[in-house]
């Protein structure tokens, strides 16, 4: 059972505080490369934040575990992924995975 917090006269739950954060930390990252690690098929995808849509996540993606799913647009449910890294400017870079 998640614990409740008052805020400004209305009841917020920790689940939805951390939900509303992950989804706003994905829109910070659009326009930068992200990689992801998801717990269904093709289980991880390297490419570029188009957009964010409620809590879904646009993606071009240049990588995958498969050539068949690279350059196309996928959109992730941001709850179903495990792992991510989004590159962010100063800090460390995804490297180019090439055959």
């Amino acid at each position: 059972m998640s614990r409740n917090i008052f805020n400004n006269g209305t009841d917020v739950s920790i689940n939805d505080i951390h939900d509303e954060a992950l989804v706003q930390h994905f829109k910070d990252g659009i326009g930068n490369r992200v990689f992801l690690l998801i717990p269904n098929f093709p289980f991880m995808l390297i490419g570029m934040i188009k957009d964010v849509i409620d809590d879904h996540v646009e993606i071009n993606v240049e990588t995958s575990t498969q050539a068949v799913f690279e350059n196309r647009l996928w959109q992730v449910h941001i709850h179903a992924i495990e792992v991510f890294f989004i590159e962010r400017e100063g800090g460390p870079q995804i490297p180019v995975l090439r055959n």
